[in-house]
């Protein structure tokens, strides 16, 4: 791998290794608890739930290495077109229905009635897997008691508008949910639960990923109610009522529920970092990790990060060149532009918004070429992951006649890299470890 000569390829090169990193399939043999016993009388079952848009690998993971003489079914919903290619030609022994995301629907809805069902009536002498990973908080909807899968709907648009950070989109989640913030764990109970996690948020917090349906909550019902007032989110009555008189209470930390329950991180955006730092050396470059937790408007992050790689291109420090700038975490976009009556709205993510912030702050600063992607392979809704920024990209813009700034405006950031043929398009990668980003400084 020649960086310097070709540097798209050397940036899409770093992007896969971090992907690969965080695969099911590489990761989680050593996790797996022994089957319950079946000899005696007392033969336990082994039941796999779980949600997520790893949720098709982690099901495909399992199936794989759980021994064959071993009794296991379940249920697991991912993302439409999540499922590998060969699981869903050849299913195992664990069912893996798609769902809607980042909005849920109905097939969420009944994917998640189906898993309560399925944990009814289980003993100690059970096995509960539980496979979690990013996107399962849309992915597994059981509304609360009063609310409708229209009223999450509206709810999870309007948190997805509102620039509101991935840990109070979910704590809000969880509190008008019948299924997360613990509360499938208490659906097991008495079983034993294993928790088995692919990590995309900020600090691998276990309660937040996927608002975190096996595990603890310490967040209340005022939290959720302080922040859907600070974001202007609109609730229904009963959903109000419910976080106002804290019927809508999660099971904290020391509840004996959990007692005897395990959880297991898989993998996570530092190691998918740490990944594609090393593939990085390997190629002769130096790579520096500014963090795995950068959150913020995904523009301002971008223009931020624009900053330092001027700094290393022009006066080489607080780094040498050449390097390559690596970093994680969940940015937002926070849609304040309403498109004019008649005009189609913006399409595009987080990754291809931190771009163009990044691009239009560059100012086509020669040497300095960036990648940035969601490791899920889906930026957004669109069918890219991401795009590339390149010393000419203002230049090629300029003669199609694109105007970055108006394209910024409208959060429309895949129609100018669409233009520019600079999306980045790997398909569903069957895992999440969140935003990947990386800017090479030759």
């Amino acid at each position: 791998m020649t960086s310097l000569n070709d540097p798209r390829a050397f940036l899409r090169h770093l992007y896969d290794a971090a992907v690969q990193r965080a695969l099911p399939a590489l990761n989680t043999a050593a996790y797996l608890p022994p089957p319950p016993d079946t000899s005696g009388p007392r033969q336990g079952r082994t039941v796999v739930i779980g949600a997520g848009k790893a949720g098709g690998a982690m099901a495909a993971a399992v199936d794989a290495l759980w021994p064959a003489h071993a009794p296991m079914s379940g249920l697991v919903v991912t993302r439409y077109d999540h499922v590998p290619p060969a699981y869903l030609a050849r299913p195992g022994r664990i069912e893996v229905v798609q769902a809607r995301h980042p909005v849920p629907d109905e097939a969420g809805q009944q994917a998640a009635q189906r898993i309560a069902a399925m944990v009814q009536g289980l003993t100690e002498h059970d096995l509960v897997l539980c496979l979690v990973s990013g996107g399962g908080s849309a992915l597994l909807s059981l509304p609360a008691p009063g609310l409708t899968l229209e009223d999450k709907q509206a709810i999870n648009r309007a948190l997805l508008k509102s620039g509101a950070a991935i840990d109070e989109m979910n704590c809000v989640r969880k509190h008008l949910s019948a299924i997360k913030g613990g509360r499938l764990a208490a659906l097991c109970a008495p079983a034993r639960v294993v928790t088995l996690l692919i990590s995309d948020v900020p600090g691998d917090a276990p309660e937040v990923i996927a608002s975190g349906p096996t595990v603890p909550d310490a967040s209340t019902c005022a939290d959720a109610l302080a922040i859907c007032r600070r974001y202007g989110i609109a609730l229904p009555p009963a959903a109000l009522a419910g976080l106002e008189s804290g019927a809508f209470e999660t099971p904290k930390p020391g509840d004996p529920l959990f007692h005897g329950h395990q959880v297991h991180m898989l993998a996570t955006p530092q190691q998918a970092l740490e990944a594609a730092a090393a593939a990085a050396r390997a190629a002769g470059v130096e790579a520096h990790i500014l963090s795995d937790e950068m959150e913020g408007e995904s523009r301002v992050v971008g223009q931020v990060q624009a900053a330092l790689a001027r700094a290393v291109a022009r006066r080489g420090a607080p780094f040498a060149r050449p390097c390559v700038i690596l970093s994680g975490g969940e940015t937002t976009v926070t849609v304040g532009h309403q498109p004019a009556p008649g005009a189609a709205p913006g399409k595009g993510g987080r990754a291809t918004e931190f771009l163009l912030g990044c691009a239009l702050a560059l100012q086509g600063q020669l040497g300095v070429h960036v990648l940035a992607a969601d490791t899920d392979g889906i930026d957004g809704v669109e069918d890219n992951a991401g795009a590339l920024v390149t010393p000419d990209t203002l230049a090629r813009a300029a003669a199609l006649g694109l105007k970055p700034q108006d394209f910024l405006d409208r959060h429309d950031a895949y129609s100018f890299f669409a233009a520019l043929g600079d999306l980045v398009v790997p398909g569903p990668t069957y895992t999440n470890v969140n935003d990947f980003r990386a800017l090479l400084v030759s």
